[in-house]
């Protein structure tokens, strides 16, 4: 991935999400195409037009740190997608992750032992390294639960059981976009979103939008098959010295219905003991 033309990618599309309003400009009336124009954005940051539409063209390679923080200013960019442009803007050689396939056999036994709560290992692609029961049966109706992308983009099952899958997919995207910044060498990205382009309309709808966000402590609505309606707090915690492993747990508040839920479809994925 060619880092100068990811960041006028980039520009481009936080442009064109970006309302006068938000700007703190007169809004003018119907535009022909949507977000600001091109001098608006040059005038709010303070450099001439021709240089911010080179830089929009990747024919501007060395931005500097002042017009850069000039950019997230007018854009209103969160300090992760402020990183994430300067990244893009000043690509250094990052050392290339080995894929990681190893979980150790401590963290299989602490997931293990959560009969109530969902659990997932993953790497910094979405790739399931490792679940625990709950988790499996959770994610029973797909039919490959390799990677969580994968699942959310090409099953047909996860418009029904994800009832927000828009916000659901939107949000796994932000979070590729976020480790995009610091890889774009890597080849398991690059298969990856090639294979998600040429598969899904919707991911390079949301590809393209470049939004940028980290894994946030959020409620998910599920629709299980089985047990129906949850309602579960996906906690995202990064495992020290995995190289990149994260653990994703899915409890349900204590007394809910949700919880309830849980029990009930751990029960009915226990094994029948003769």
């Amino acid at each position: 991935m060619d880092s100068t033309r990811l960041l006028g990618e980039f520009l481009r599309a936080r442009r064109e999400v970006m309302t006068p309003a938000q700007a703190g400009l007169l809004d003018g009336g119907p535009r022909r195409t949507p977000g600001l124009r091109r001098e608006e954005v040059a005038m709010l940051a303070h450099v001439s037009t021709d240089y911010y539409i080179r830089l929009e063209q990747g024919r501007e390679r060395h931005p500097s740190e002042r017009v850069l923080g000039a950019l997230a200013q007018v854009f209103g960019l969160t300090p992760e997608a402020t990183a994430h442009m300067h990244a893009l803007a000043h690509p250094m050689l990052q050392p290339r992750r080995s894929p990681a396939r190893r979980v150790s056999p401590a963290l299989r036994t602490l997931i293990d032992g959560w009969p109530v709560t969902p659990a997932l290992i993953c790497d910094d692609l979405m790739n399931i390294l490792a679940a625990n029961s709950l988790a499996d049966a959770l994610y029973g109706g797909f039919e490959d639960r390799d990677n969580l992308l994968r699942m959310i983009f090409l099953d047909p099952a996860a418009r029904e059981f994800y009832p927000e899958w828009e916000k659901s997919a939107r949000s796994k995207v932000a979070h590729l976009r976020l480790v995009a910044g610091s890889q774009l060498d890597d080849p398991r990205l690059t298969e990856l979103v090639g294979e998600l382009s040429v598969k899904s309309p919707d991911f390079r709808r949301l590809w393209a939008r470049h939004d940028v966000s980290p894994k946030v402590t959020e409620v998910k609505r599920m629709c299980h098959r089985e047990v129906g309606e949850l309602e579960l707090t996906c906690e995202v915690f990064s495992v020290h010295g995995s190289d990149g492993l994260q653990l994703i747990t899915l409890p349900a508040r204590p007394g809910s219905p949700s919880e309830q839920a849980l029990k009930l479809l751990g029960s009915l994925a226990a094994p029948v003991r003769g």
